[in-house]
């Protein structure tokens, strides 16, 4: 675990100076999971998030945030400024949903829980930004830098964290720092981005009748080896480094030799070296396979042939556990009386983080489960200290006033 903070530290003093904005944002709370319902039953699709982003866009409007917009990625930015023009800080949290458009987005309250899809992940997040950025007012709590509220698109999935991406190439300055909100929890600090590349990969032949044509190659084949051979491949354990056959497929009918097979890899790893190693590995495989299927292949034959397609690539990286970032983080955890717990995960905080730019992810609050499934809950239990965590970290960093 990384070193304490002193006991006057600029975080003790900034959670100190909030206590009469984390008294309001407890009184606030009923309104908070109303929001945060609101926002989850509207369908955000990866791909498919305008709607949310456009009653998202709405709010940051009615809150006096200025220059609200939504960038040619989807994303919606809004500013808080500050009393200098410092570089500002970023907080983000991400519009999408796992959810298809014709699932149904309904919730059900039991006390401190709420149920339905997208609950928790993001709905959370984003009703906890929304809940920061009322407090954060310009005039009851200010800060030196400015403060970039943004809400991102294409952080699940095959998304690729495409807002992200886009949202940190096209910024005129580079923020100080920024803080991803993103679920529930107030004990997790993400500080190490875990990376991916995600592959399609393709085999090509001539394809035939399984008994007339025999001899011809078979992608089938080729694919099965493929994902034999990557199966078996030794894997780092430090970096902890993870390779997955996700998908396969291929084939016509039980008595055609296939024409074309397919199979999908998942590698990860917080290591960008260790990913481009595996890259190559990858591609040494795919054409092993291709090579030993062709030669069994009957005199004459066309060859197959392979594509190998990269997907996803989302960046890794790590900030060190000593920077001020991460330690502020875990003296505001502490300060809620929760236990800081380190930790890799994939967030739009690789995006900042493989830049250089100081970067960190967080729950915002409260518990979840079941998260990505139609049962997924959040229990609002002490909810309210994770959203003042949050906004200790970040007013800590953006330098309140």
């Amino acid at each position: 675990m990384a070193a304490i903070p002193g006991a006057d530290s600029r975080t003790l003093r900034t959670h100190r100076a909030l206590a009469l904005a984390h008294t309001r944002i407890a009184a606030r709370d009923s309104a908070t999971i109303s929001t945060q319902v609101a926002v989850s039953q509207i369908a955000a699709p990866t791909g498919d998030e305008r709607e949310r982003g456009e009653w998202f866009a709405a709010r940051l409007r009615a809150l006096g945030l200025r220059g609200a917009r939504i960038d040619r990625a989807g994303n919606v930015v809004a500013t808080r400024p500050g009393l200098e023009n410092l570089a500002p800080v970023l907080v983000c949290a991400h519009l999408d949903t796992v959810f298809a458009r014709d699932v149904q987005l309904t919730f059900r309250r039991d006390g401190d829980r709420v149920t339905g899809p997208g609950i928790g992940d993001n709905g959370r997040g984003l009703a906890a930004m929304l809940a920061i950025a009322e407090e954060i007012d310009g005039r009851l709590v200010r800060t030196r830098r400015p403060i970039m509220f943004a809400a991102t698109t294409g952080e699940e999935g095959a998304g690729d964290l495409r807002g992200a991406k886009y949202l940190f190439s096209a910024l005129d300055e580079e923020p100080a720092a920024a803080i991803a909100l993103d679920g529930a929890g107030d004990e997790r600090i993400v500080h190490k981005a875990l990376g991916s590349r995600r592959y399609h990969i393709a085999y090509r032949g001539p394809g035939g009748h399984s008994w007339a044509a025999f001899g011809v190659p078979n992608a089938v084949h080729a694919a099965a080896a493929a994902a034999a051979m990557l199966a078996s491949l030794p894997l780092p354990r430090s970096p902890r480094t993870t390779l997955s056959v996700s998908r396969i497929g291929g084939g016509t009918s039980i008595n055609s030799i296939p024409e074309e097979a397919w199979l999908e890899v998942d590698l990860r790893s917080t290591s960008a070296s260790v990913l481009d190693r595996f890259d190559r590995e990858i591609r040494v495989i795919v054409r092993a396979a291709a090579q030993q299927e062709n030669a069994r292949r009957a005199t004459a034959t066309p060859p197959l042939s392979h594509d190998v397609m990269v997907i996803g690539d989302r960046p890794s990286g790590e900030l060190s556990a000593e920077h001020p970032l991460v330690l502020s983080a875990i003296e505001a955890t502490q300060l809620i009386d929760r236990e800081p717990e380190l930790a890799a995960a994939s967030t739009d905080a690789n995006v900042p983080i493989a830049m250089g730019i100081p970067a960190i992810a967080i729950g915002a609050g409260g518990r979840g489960g079941d998260a990505h499934t139609p049962g997924e809950w959040y229990d609002n239990i002490e909810g309210p200290l994770g959203i003042a965590r949050a906004m200790t970290i970040l007013a800590t960093a953006a330098e309140l006033a």
